[in-house]
Formats: structure tokens, C-alpha cells, sequence
């Protein structure tokens, strides 16, 4: 069903695709050579555009279907790649999208400097769109982004971490970025307000549970599917919400059992494979599942303010894709 429902959605935003990678070649612009490697390394392997082409999409179904919203657009794939850039310094990651973390090619300060460049380029274009809105929700997207990482990095390895606090987390580091693509996509096509509210909900439900999803993937997938290492989260420190869910749920034994492996970074396949089992029998991956799904049905209900439409089916569709990829 998921190929199906993939193909289906590649179908009807092809011509959108193609446009925003034309766009983020054309709208790179370094004058220095080593800064377009380094950008282009994460840049153009495979990332899924999915924010960018929320903000054509938001456009679209409020009217605005000019060439020039790609250009636009890819603010937030810049945006997006610069956070990942700095994300994988902070997480001491080895792999993003299949291929070794830029920090480890070109060294720490030059990736920096490079996303520091894409933050840069994001904020260029949003200036270009004519409307300080959609710059301002940049950089309240940059602020929430960031502390979102910083909330993240001072509950690292902290068993006691919160269902509650996990979400806070998610929506400041992932959910207000799709947010903020969709709210934008309003704003440049001078949507009422109520339209504004109605994408604003639709980005921020879609944000939580994409999250939700990729954090499904570090125990349900594999690192081929993946793009990175399987288990790579739980290495870092950073405890999610399956983990969360079943330690709750545990009995003093196999509660003892996962926080021991929450605790040792160097945790064998072994000890791997049977903590998922923990969070299957304690029900943390069902859980996290159903929580998701919530959100994708809260995503798609709020689209049903605009009627029926092509626009609408294929951003109901990415929304019901969210949960079933497999990377």
C-alpha cells in the first residue's frame, strides 16, 4: 500500500519536484567553491523535499500557483539542511542520507560555516518574497528550532525524561518548521485568515507526527532504508517516545534491563534486538503509532475547510504517507 500511495503522490507533485531542484541549484550563489561541496554533500543525496513542497502545496490550495513559489520554497530546505549540518556535529553522527556526516570529510568548522551560509540564504530569499511575515516566522522558526536542540541536549541520557517534555521537544525542533513552510505558502498567496489558522494546524499535526514516525524508524528499520545507523538515537542519549512509553509501563526487572541499555552507548545487537522486544510486549511502539496517527487525522481534518481538490487529496495523501515510509 505504502509503494502505491508514494507513487501516487511522486505522480502529482513531479512538476513541483523538478522545480524546487532547479531552484536550490540556482539559488545556491557561493562565490567560494568548498562552500557549494560541502552544502551540495546533504543538499542534493536524496533529501525529500517535503518542506518546500508543503509551502507550493499551502500556496496552491490558496490560490497562488506562480513558477516564482519555488523559488521561495526552497528557504526551507536551506533552512532545513543548515540544521542538519549542526545537528550532526552536536549528535557526533557518522551518516546523513546514506553517506558520511560533512563534519567528517571537511571538518568541524567549515560544516558549521557552511549551514551558518545556508541560514543565511534561507533569510535571502524569505526578504525576497516581499513580506516580512514570512521573515518573521523564519526567525521564530530559528528560535523554537534551536532551543528545541538545546531542551533536547540538556535531557540527553536522562531516563526521566517526560512524555510531555518529549513532545515539547519535537514540536520546537520539527513541527514548527513544517508549520512555518505551510503558514508561509498562506501568507504569499494573501489567504484570509482562516485559511492561515487552517494550514498553520494541518503543518504543525503533520510536523508531530513525521517525527513521531522517523523516531519508529530508529527500531523498525534498517540503516540501508534508513540512510543512517539503526539505533543511532538511542547511542546519542536521545530517549524517544517508545522508549518512554514502555520504561513507564515496565516492571521493575525489565525496567532495570532498559535503562541499563539507555545507558550503555556501546549496547550489542543482542542487547538491541531485545529491547525492541521490550517495547513491543510494553506496547511503546504501538503507542507512538496511534499517537501519530492522531495527528495525521487532526492534519487532514483541517483541510476540510477548503473543499474538495487535487491540492487537497495530494496533501491528505503526504499526510497518510507520513506514517507507513520506511525512511
Amino acid at each position: 500500500m505504502n509503494d502505491n500511495l508514494k507513487q501516487s503522490i511522486l505522480a502529482a507533485v513531479a512538476p513541483d519536484l523538478a522545480r524546487i531542484e532547479q531552484a536550490l541549484a540556482d539559488n545556491l550563489n557561493p562565490y567560494l567553491e568548498r562552500v557549494r561541496e560541502i552544502a551540495g554533500h546533504i543538499l542534493f543525496c536524496g533529501g525529500k523535499r517535503i518542506r518546500p513542497l508543503l509551502m507550493i502545496l499551502s500556496a496552491r490550495i490558496c490560490g497562488y500557483d506562480r513558477p516564482d513559489a519555488a523559488t521561495f520554497a526552497v528557504l526551507f530546505e536551506y533552512l532545513h539542511t543548515a540544521t542538519l549540518l549542526h545537528d550532526d556535529l552536536v549528535d557526533e553522527a557518522t551518516m546523513r542520507r546514506g553517506k558520511r556526516a560533512a563534519n567528517l570529510i571537511w571538518g568541524n568548522s567549515a560544516a558549521v560555516l557552511t549551514g551558518d551560509y545556508l541560514l543565511a540564504r534561507s533569510s535571502s530569499l524569505a526578504v525576497k518574497t516581499g513580506k516580512m511575515e514570512i521573515l518573521d516566522i523564519l526567525a521564530r522558526i530559528t528560535e523554537d528550532m534551536s532551543q528545541g536542540e538545546i531542551h533536547q541536549l540538556d535531557k540527553k541520557g536522562d531516563p526521566e525524561l517526560s512524555e510531555e517534555e518529549y513532545f515539547h521537544i519535537i514540536r520546537n525542533k520539527t513541527a514548527v518548521l513544517m508549520q512555518g513552510a505551510c503558514l508561509s505558502g498562506a501568507i504569499l498567496a494573501d489567504a484570509s485568515e482562516d485559511r492561515k489558522r487552517a494550514l498553520a494546524v494541518y503543518g504543525l499535526n503533520l510536523g508531530m507526527a513525521f517525527q513521531m514516525a522517523d523516531d519508529l524508524l530508529d527500531y523498525v528499520s534498517d540503516s540501508e532504508q534508513l540512510g543512517k545507523t539503526v539505533g543511532a538515537d538511542l547511542r546519542e542519549g536521545k530517549f524517544t517516545l517508545p522508549l518512554i512509553v514502555s520504561l513507564a509501563r515496565a516492571g521493575r526487572e525489565d525496567a532495570d534491563t532498559i535503562k541499563r541499555i539507555m545507558r550503555d552507548r556501546e549496547f550489542s545487537d543482542e542487547d538491541f534486538k531485545f529491547l525492541n522486544r521490550l517495547l513491543e510486549r510494553y506496547g511503546g511502539i504501538d503507542y507512538t503509532r496511534d499517537r501519530a496517527a492522531a495527528h495525521i487525522a487532526s492534519a487532514k481534518n483541517a483541510l476540510d475547510s477548503f473543499g474538495p481538490s487535487p491540492v487537497g487529496e495530494t496533501m491528505a495523501m503526504l499526510a497518510d504517507y507520513t506514517l507507513v515510509r520506511n525512511s
